[in-house]
Protein backbone atom coordinates (compact mmCIF):
# COMPACT_ATOMS: atom_id res chain seq x y z
CA UNK A 1 0.00 0.00 0.00
CA UNK A 2 2.73 2.46 0.96
CA UNK A 3 4.64 2.11 -2.29
CA UNK A 4 1.54 2.41 -4.44
CA UNK A 5 0.23 5.41 -2.51
CA UNK A 6 3.60 7.15 -2.61
CA UNK A 7 3.83 6.62 -6.36
CA UNK A 8 0.33 7.98 -6.87
CA UNK A 9 1.16 10.96 -4.67
CA UNK A 10 4.32 11.71 -6.62
CA UNK A 11 2.34 11.46 -9.86
CA UNK A 12 -0.10 14.01 -8.44
CA UNK A 13 -3.17 11.85 -8.78
CA UNK A 14 -6.21 13.20 -7.00
CA UNK A 15 -6.22 11.35 -3.69
CA UNK A 16 -9.31 11.79 -1.52
CA UNK A 17 -9.10 11.17 2.21
CA UNK A 18 -11.16 11.56 5.36
CA UNK A 19 -10.11 12.63 8.84
CA UNK A 20 -10.50 9.84 11.39
CA UNK A 21 -10.91 11.12 14.93
CA UNK A 22 -13.34 8.65 16.53
CA UNK A 23 -11.62 5.93 18.59
CA UNK A 24 -13.71 3.20 16.99
CA UNK A 25 -12.22 0.60 14.66
CA UNK A 26 -15.67 -0.45 13.43
CA UNK A 27 -16.39 3.08 12.18
CA UNK A 28 -13.05 3.11 10.41
CA UNK A 29 -13.76 -0.30 8.90
CA UNK A 30 -17.08 0.88 7.49
CA UNK A 31 -15.53 4.03 6.00
CA UNK A 32 -12.62 2.08 4.53
CA UNK A 33 -15.08 0.19 2.34
CA UNK A 34 -16.14 3.43 0.60
CA UNK A 35 -13.00 3.67 -1.57
CA UNK A 36 -11.32 6.61 0.09
CA UNK A 37 -7.71 6.71 -1.07
CA UNK A 38 -6.36 7.50 2.39
CA UNK A 39 -7.22 7.95 6.01
CA UNK A 40 -5.99 11.01 7.90
CA UNK A 41 -5.80 9.41 11.34
CA UNK A 42 -5.62 12.33 13.71
CA UNK A 43 -3.63 12.21 16.94
CA UNK A 44 -3.28 15.98 17.18
CA UNK A 45 -6.93 16.56 18.07
CA UNK A 46 -9.31 14.18 19.77
CA UNK A 47 -8.88 11.10 21.97
CA UNK A 48 -6.96 8.67 19.74
CA UNK A 49 -4.25 6.68 21.47
CA UNK A 50 -1.53 4.71 19.68
CA UNK A 51 -3.38 1.50 20.52
CA UNK A 52 -6.55 2.83 18.85
CA UNK A 53 -4.56 4.08 15.86
CA UNK A 54 -3.14 0.62 15.33
CA UNK A 55 -6.59 -1.01 15.65
CA UNK A 56 -7.99 1.45 13.11
CA UNK A 57 -5.24 0.58 10.64
CA UNK A 58 -5.85 -3.13 11.14
CA UNK A 59 -9.56 -2.57 10.52
CA UNK A 60 -8.91 -0.93 7.15
CA UNK A 61 -7.54 -4.21 5.80
CA UNK A 62 -5.27 -2.51 3.28
CA UNK A 63 -8.20 -0.88 1.48
CA UNK A 64 -6.72 2.61 1.86
CA UNK A 65 -3.45 4.19 2.88
CA UNK A 66 -3.12 5.14 6.54
CA UNK A 67 -1.45 8.47 7.27
CA UNK A 68 -1.19 9.41 10.93
CA UNK A 69 -1.00 13.02 12.04
CA UNK A 70 1.38 13.26 14.98
CA UNK A 71 0.43 15.36 18.01
CA UNK A 72 3.54 17.41 17.33
CA UNK A 73 6.76 17.45 15.33
CA UNK A 74 8.53 15.46 18.02
CA UNK A 75 10.97 12.58 17.53
CA UNK A 76 9.48 10.50 20.35
CA UNK A 77 6.01 10.64 18.80
CA UNK A 78 7.38 10.16 15.29
CA UNK A 79 9.22 6.91 16.03
CA UNK A 80 6.29 5.46 17.97
CA UNK A 81 3.81 6.34 15.22
CA UNK A 82 5.99 4.91 12.45
CA UNK A 83 6.40 1.69 14.43
CA UNK A 84 2.63 1.11 14.16
CA UNK A 85 3.13 0.30 10.48
CA UNK A 86 1.38 3.34 9.05
CA UNK A 87 2.00 4.26 5.42
CA UNK A 88 3.05 7.77 6.30
CA UNK A 89 3.07 10.56 8.82
CA UNK A 90 1.64 14.08 8.82
CA UNK A 91 3.61 16.60 10.86
CA UNK A 92 1.65 19.63 12.09
CA UNK A 93 2.72 23.25 12.48
CA UNK A 94 5.97 23.11 10.50
CA UNK A 95 7.17 26.70 10.25
CA UNK A 96 10.88 26.73 9.36
CA UNK A 97 13.41 24.78 7.27
CA UNK A 98 15.11 23.78 10.52
CA UNK A 99 11.89 22.10 11.67
CA UNK A 100 11.68 20.27 8.33
CA UNK A 101 15.20 18.92 8.77
CA UNK A 102 14.37 17.82 12.31
CA UNK A 103 11.27 15.96 11.09
CA UNK A 104 13.01 14.19 8.25
CA UNK A 105 15.89 13.17 10.50
CA UNK A 106 13.42 11.67 12.97
CA UNK A 107 11.55 9.78 10.23
CA UNK A 108 14.53 8.11 8.58
CA UNK A 109 16.79 5.33 9.76
CA UNK A 110 20.59 5.83 9.76
CA UNK A 111 22.60 6.80 7.86
CA UNK A 112 20.00 9.22 6.42
CA UNK A 113 18.46 10.01 9.80
CA UNK A 114 18.37 9.05 13.45
CA UNK A 115 15.17 7.01 13.78
CA UNK A 116 15.53 4.47 16.57
CA UNK A 117 15.44 0.79 15.60
CA UNK A 118 12.88 -1.34 17.39
CA UNK A 119 10.43 -4.15 16.75
CA UNK A 120 6.71 -3.52 16.45
CA UNK A 121 3.88 -3.97 13.95
CA UNK A 122 5.78 -2.10 11.22
CA UNK A 123 8.49 -4.78 11.27
CA UNK A 124 6.02 -7.65 11.66
CA UNK A 125 6.96 -7.72 15.34
CA UNK A 126 10.55 -8.52 14.42
CA UNK A 127 9.88 -11.17 11.80
CA UNK A 128 10.70 -8.77 8.93
CA UNK A 129 13.10 -6.44 10.71
CA UNK A 130 16.00 -6.55 8.23
CA UNK A 131 13.71 -6.27 5.21
CA UNK A 132 11.90 -3.32 6.76
CA UNK A 133 15.16 -1.55 7.61
CA UNK A 134 16.22 -1.80 3.96
CA UNK A 135 13.03 -0.29 2.54
CA UNK A 136 11.47 1.95 5.19
CA UNK A 137 13.36 5.13 4.29
CA UNK A 138 12.23 4.81 0.69
CA UNK A 139 8.63 3.84 1.40
CA UNK A 140 7.51 6.06 4.26
CA UNK A 141 5.41 9.05 3.17
CA UNK A 142 6.41 12.27 4.96
CA UNK A 143 3.90 15.12 4.76
CA UNK A 144 4.46 18.57 6.23
CA UNK A 145 1.57 20.74 7.34
CA UNK A 146 1.67 24.44 6.57
CA UNK A 147 -0.84 26.04 8.91
CA UNK A 148 0.69 29.22 10.29
CA UNK A 149 1.39 32.57 8.68
CA UNK A 150 5.06 32.26 9.66
CA UNK A 151 5.23 29.05 7.62
CA UNK A 152 3.64 30.84 4.67
CA UNK A 153 6.33 33.51 4.86
CA UNK A 154 9.00 30.80 4.93
CA UNK A 155 7.45 28.53 2.32
CA UNK A 156 10.23 28.88 -0.26
CA UNK A 157 12.95 27.89 2.19
CA UNK A 158 10.77 25.12 3.65
CA UNK A 159 10.17 23.39 0.35
CA UNK A 160 13.83 23.73 -0.62
CA UNK A 161 14.68 21.12 2.03
CA UNK A 162 14.85 17.67 0.37
CA UNK A 163 13.38 14.51 1.79
CA UNK A 164 9.64 15.08 2.28
CA UNK A 165 6.85 13.99 -0.06
CA UNK A 166 4.10 16.60 0.08
CA UNK A 167 2.83 19.79 1.65
CA UNK A 168 -0.61 19.83 3.30
CA UNK A 169 -2.29 23.16 4.02
CA UNK A 170 -4.29 23.52 7.24
CA UNK A 171 -6.64 26.42 6.54
CA UNK A 172 -8.26 26.66 9.98
CA UNK A 173 -5.10 27.03 12.05
CA UNK A 174 -3.70 29.30 9.36
CA UNK A 175 -6.72 31.56 9.68
CA UNK A 176 -6.25 31.62 13.44
CA UNK A 177 -2.59 32.62 13.12
CA UNK A 178 -3.73 35.55 10.99
CA UNK A 179 -6.19 36.79 13.59
CA UNK A 180 -9.12 35.46 11.56
CA UNK A 181 -10.00 32.23 13.36
CA UNK A 182 -12.29 30.01 11.31
CA UNK A 183 -12.61 32.53 8.47
CA UNK A 184 -10.98 30.24 5.92
CA UNK A 185 -12.66 31.96 2.97
CA UNK A 186 -11.47 35.44 3.98
CA UNK A 187 -9.55 37.01 1.06
CA UNK A 188 -6.37 37.37 3.13
CA UNK A 189 -6.46 33.73 4.20
CA UNK A 190 -7.16 32.60 0.65
CA UNK A 191 -4.26 34.70 -0.60
CA UNK A 192 -1.91 33.06 1.90
CA UNK A 193 -3.17 29.60 0.96
CA UNK A 194 -2.76 30.39 -2.72
CA UNK A 195 0.83 31.49 -2.24
CA UNK A 196 1.68 28.12 -0.65
CA UNK A 197 -0.01 26.23 -3.46
CA UNK A 198 1.75 28.19 -6.18
CA UNK A 199 5.15 27.81 -4.53
CA UNK A 200 4.69 24.05 -4.38
CA UNK A 201 3.36 23.67 -7.90
CA UNK A 202 6.20 25.79 -9.27
CA UNK A 203 8.66 23.29 -7.79
CA UNK A 204 6.62 20.23 -8.76
CA UNK A 205 5.84 19.34 -5.15
CA UNK A 206 2.50 17.62 -4.43
CA UNK A 207 0.26 19.88 -2.38
CA UNK A 208 -2.86 19.09 -0.42
CA UNK A 209 -5.46 20.80 1.71
CA UNK A 210 -8.18 20.05 4.23
CA UNK A 211 -11.72 20.79 3.02
CA UNK A 212 -15.03 20.52 4.83
CA UNK A 213 -17.35 19.32 2.07
CA UNK A 214 -17.60 18.07 -1.50
CA UNK A 215 -17.92 21.53 -3.03
CA UNK A 216 -14.75 22.81 -1.39
CA UNK A 217 -13.02 19.57 -2.36
CA UNK A 218 -14.04 19.98 -6.00
CA UNK A 219 -12.77 23.57 -5.95
CA UNK A 220 -9.48 22.36 -4.49
CA UNK A 221 -9.16 19.70 -7.17
CA UNK A 222 -9.77 22.26 -9.91
CA UNK A 223 -7.20 24.58 -8.31
CA UNK A 224 -4.47 21.95 -8.58
CA UNK A 225 -4.47 20.29 -5.16
CA UNK A 226 -3.97 16.53 -5.39
CA UNK A 227 -3.99 15.42 -1.73
CA UNK A 228 -7.43 16.38 -0.48
CA UNK A 229 -8.90 15.65 2.93
CA UNK A 230 -12.68 15.96 2.97
CA UNK A 231 -14.44 16.23 6.30
CA UNK A 232 -14.24 14.41 9.63
CA UNK A 233 -15.85 11.10 10.56
CA UNK A 234 -17.66 12.54 13.60
CA UNK A 235 -19.06 15.43 11.56
CA UNK A 236 -20.37 13.09 8.87
CA UNK A 237 -22.13 11.19 11.65
CA UNK A 238 -23.97 14.13 13.20
CA UNK A 239 -24.74 15.81 9.88
CA UNK A 240 -26.41 12.68 8.55
CA UNK A 241 -28.39 12.18 11.74
CA UNK A 242 -29.39 15.86 11.85
CA UNK A 243 -30.59 15.77 8.24
CA UNK A 244 -32.68 12.66 8.91
CA UNK A 245 -34.33 14.24 11.97
CA UNK A 246 -35.03 17.48 10.13
CA UNK A 247 -36.64 15.61 7.25
CA UNK A 248 -38.85 13.63 9.61
CA UNK A 249 -39.85 16.62 11.74
CA UNK A 250 -40.58 18.81 8.73
CA UNK A 251 -43.63 16.72 7.83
Amino acid sequence: MAINFKQRLNQKETLIGIVIILPCSETAEVLSKLEFDWFWIDMEHGPLSLEKVQLIMQATGGRCANLVRAPWNDSVWIKRILDTGCDGIILPQVKTPQEVKYAIDACLYPPLGSRSIGTARAQNYGMSLQEYLKTANENIVIILQIEHIDAVKNIESIIDVPGFDAILVGPFDLSGSMGLPGQIHHPDVQKAIGSVKEACLNKNIPVGIFTTDSQDALSAKEAGYSLIGVGVDSVYLWKSAKQTLEEINSI
